[in-house]
């Protein structure tokens, strides 16, 4: 059974921390899918690990659940993982002055990610598998049904 909101819980209770799935960020999704940022802000496929790794950088509170986005087709490891982040104090200010919210953090992690040492070297061994594919080998289309 679900929670209701109490107003007595305070923002440093987990139950208060915003959620962020990898849909948000996956720029192979589209808006009714999840994704919450535009495609320019996003990044491929991106893990859980990924987004904690950020978010710990950056001096966040974080938790992970292994949990998986309602809208998520697929039930595969890769996209499981739901981030908890304790955005606010007790007092009501923001953790970090330089994110008070939801999408600033979000927008925070799009741009963060892309430099991690774990995805340049993904893009450069992706680049390299690019090229061979291109060459390919013509054929005729048959003679089809009659």
């Amino acid at each position: 059974m679900a929670l209701v909101w109490n107003p007595s819980k305070k923002h440093s209770d987990r139950e208060r921390w915003i959620c962020i799935y990898p849909v948000y960020l996956n720029s192979k999704r589209t808006l009714a899918e999840g994704r919450k940022l535009p495609k320019d802000k996003c990044v491929e496929n991106p893990t859980h690990q990924e987004i904690r790794d950020v978010l710990v950088a950056a001096g966040f509170n974080v938790g992970v659940e292994n949990k998986l986005h309602p809208r998520e087709r697929s039930k595969e490891l890769l996209y499981r993982g739901r981030i908890r982040v304790q955005l606010k104090n007790d007092d009501g200010t923001p953790v970090k002055s330089e994110f008070p919210t939801r999408d600033s953090v979000l927008a925070y992690i799009g741009t963060t990610i892309p430099k991690l040492k774990t995805r340049q070297g993904k893009q450069s061994s992706g680049e390299q598998s690019s090229q061979p594919s291109s060459s390919s080998t013509k054929k005729g289309k048959g003679k089809g049904r009659r």
